[in-house]
């Protein structure tokens, strides 16, 4: 999946994944959805290769019951193994949440921790939940965190930066992701604007 790129889609999931639950009790998850946006995704790959006619923008929505529905059926490995249950919620004006049920052990057992690392005292697979908003503009991206919670309980920001680095980690990219990097939009994507529960891509 290049959609919304490996990168913003774990930048959403700097929220380390996205929605879920207040939101996924109100979302009905379908594979009928999820079809609905692997088509919209074949489409903007399709828009990336193929000139415009004329100067006026493509754009394609994609409301969020659609992108979780993918998240649930059919994003198979593209989501990093230790990552249970992603869902992202476009809250309006740019603004994303999201939440994920994370196993903090694997990050946990990488290093030694002294008795101020937070990290040192949370086990197991606990609930994250974030914040944030994501501006877009000339095929490039950056995403501001406004707020992370595991379990309901706040978190600095250096935790979240450790699990996002942890789990996007890849062998070309050893210290994964960071945060607050500027990241180029893929697919010739140059902007999205996120609505409540929509996001439009424009390219």
């Amino acid at each position: 999946m290049n959609f919304p790129h490996r990168r913003a889609l774990l930048c959403a999931i700097a929220v380390l994944c996205c929605t879920g639950h207040l939101w996924a009790q109100a979302e009905k998850l379908s594979k009928q959805d999820a079809a609905r946006f692997q088509t919209k995704l074949a489409q903007i790959e399709k828009n990336a290769v193929t000139p415009r006619k004329g100067n006026a923008a493509r754009t394609t929505q994609v409301t969020d019951v659609e992108v979780n529905s993918y998240l649930k059926f059919s994003a198979g490995s593209q989501v990093p193994v230790g990552i249970v249950d992603p869902m992202l919620h476009g809250a309006g004006n740019g603004r994303v949440t999201g939440s994920a049920i994370v196993d903090l052990d694997a990050v946990r057992k990488q290093k030694q921790r002294g008795w101020l690392d937070p990290l040192g005292y949370m086990t197991g697979r606990l609930p994250i939940t974030a914040t944030g908003r994501l501006a877009t503009k000339e095929g490039v991206g950056t995403f501001t965190l406004e707020t992370a919670a595991v379990s309901g309980v706040a978190i600095p920001k250096t935790v979240l930066q450790e699990l996002l680095s942890y789990y996007s980690r890849t062998a070309e990219d050893p210290n994964g992701i960071n945060m607050d990097d500027p990241f180029q939009l893929p697919a010739r994507i140059r902007e999205i604007r996120v609505g409540k529960a929509t996001a439009t891509i424009v390219q």
